[in-house]
C-alpha cells in the first residue's frame, strides 16, 4: 500500500449521507444511463487511432469487446443501460473541468458515474504550474457534491490516477518513447530530461509522483465522505505496476486498448457487488 504524504490529511467537507447503499438490498442496483468523466483516459484517446480520442475504447463507457468496461459488464447484468453509455471525458481536462462534466451528467440523468481525473492537473510545463492539492480536492467534492444534488440516488465510481514515475521507469530506456515525450512535450513535469540522474531531476521525479499520491488519497477522502454511494478503487490503478505493452505506440502515454483493458480489470472490483454475485460479467484474466 503506498504510502500517502502529509498533504492527503487536508480535512475534506463532510456531506450529508446519502440513503446507505447495501448490497444485499431487495431491489439490485440497475442503472439506466452511465456517464465517464475525466480526462484523456477516460476518452479513449490514441487508443484506436492517430491522436483521436476512441471512446468505444474507454474503459469505463466503451463498447468495444476486446476492452470489456464497465459499460459493458453493466450491460450483461441488464441490458436496459444498452445505448445509454455516455462519454463525457475529454482530452487535456483537468479537476477544474470536472464540475461542468457532471453537470452534463446530471442534465443527461446519469445514475451512475465513473470519474478518473488528475494527470493533467500533475502533468504540467512546470512544477509550479500544478494544481494545489487543496484546490484539487475541492474541485471534486464540488463536483460529487453536483451529484448528489442532482441525481441523490445515482452512484459514482473514483479511480486513481496512475502511477507517472511508473510510466517514466518503464519508458526511459526506449529511445522511441523518449523522442515522443521529447517532440511532444509529454507531461514535462515527469518525463523531461528522461535519462538525466543528476539530483534535481531525481528529486523533481520525486515530487511529481509525491503529488499524484496526494491527489489520490483526496480522491480517497472526498469519496469515503459522500458515503456508500461513492467507491473509490483503493489505488488499484496507481498501484499497477504497467508496462510498455499497455500503453500507445503513439505517444507512449497514454492507454492502448490492452491499457484500457487493464483499468476496467482492476477497477470494476470496486463496485461489482453492487449489481449482485450471479449477475457479474467475469474479468477475462
Amino acid at each position: 500500500m503506498t504510502t500517502f504524504t502529509g498533504a492527503a490529511a487536508l480535512a475534506v467537507t463532510v456531506m450529508a449521507p446519502a440513503t446507505p447503499v447495501s448490497a444485499s438490498a431487495a431491489e439490485p442496483w440497475r442503472p439506466v444511463v452511465m456517464a465517464a468523466l475525466g480526462d484523456s483516459i477516460s476518452a479513449g484517446f490514441n487508443a484506436c487511432g492517430w491522436y483521436v480520442a476512441c471512446t468505444s475504447r474507454s474503459w469505463a463507457a466503451g463498447d468495444h469487446p476486446e476492452v470489456r468496461s464497465h459499460y459493458l459488464r453493466l450491460r450483461a447484468a441488464d441490458g436496459a443501460i444498452g445505448g445509454n453509455n455516455v462519454n463525457l471525458a475529454v482530452p487535456g481536462a483537468t479537476s477544474a473541468d470536472l464540475a461542468g462534466q457532471m453537470g452534463r451528467a446530471v442534465a443527461r440523468r446519469a445514475d451512475y458515474v465513473t470519474i478518473l481525473i488528475g494527470a493533467q492537473d500533475a502533468c504540467t510545463s512546470e512544477e509550479r504550474r500544478m494544481t494545489p492539492v487543496a484546490v484539487y480536492r475541492q474541485r471534486v467534492a464540488e463536483a460529487l457534491r453536483l451529484f448528489r444534488q442532482g441525481r441523490p440516488a445515482g452512484r459514482v465510481f473514483v479511480a486513481s490516477i496512475p502511477d507517472l514515475k511508473r510510466l517514466w521507469q518503464v519508458g526511459k530506456d526506449n529511445a522511441v518513447a523518449r523522442g515522443f515525450w521529447s517532440v511532444a512535450r509529454i507531461c514535462p513535469t515527469m518525463l523531461a530530461k528522461p535519462t538525466s540522474a543528476a539530483a534535481a531531476d531525481r528529486a523533481r521525479r520525486d515530487r511529481v509522483r509525491a503529488r499524484v499520491e496526494a491527489y489520490n488519497a483526496a480522491l480517497a477522502r472526498v469519496c469515503a465522505a459522500y458515503g456508500p454511494a461513492c467507491r473509490f478503487d483503493g489505488n488499484a490503478v496507481f498501484d499497477y505496476r504497467f508496462t510498455l505493452e499497455h500503453v500507445s505506440r503513439w505517444d507512449y502515454f497514454h492507454p492502448n486498448a490492452d491499457g484500457q483493458r487493464l483499468i476496467a480489470r482492476e477497477t470494476f472490483g470496486a463496485v461489482d457487488d453492487w449489481i449482485g454475485a450471479s449477475d457479474r460479467e467475469p474479468a477475462r484474466p
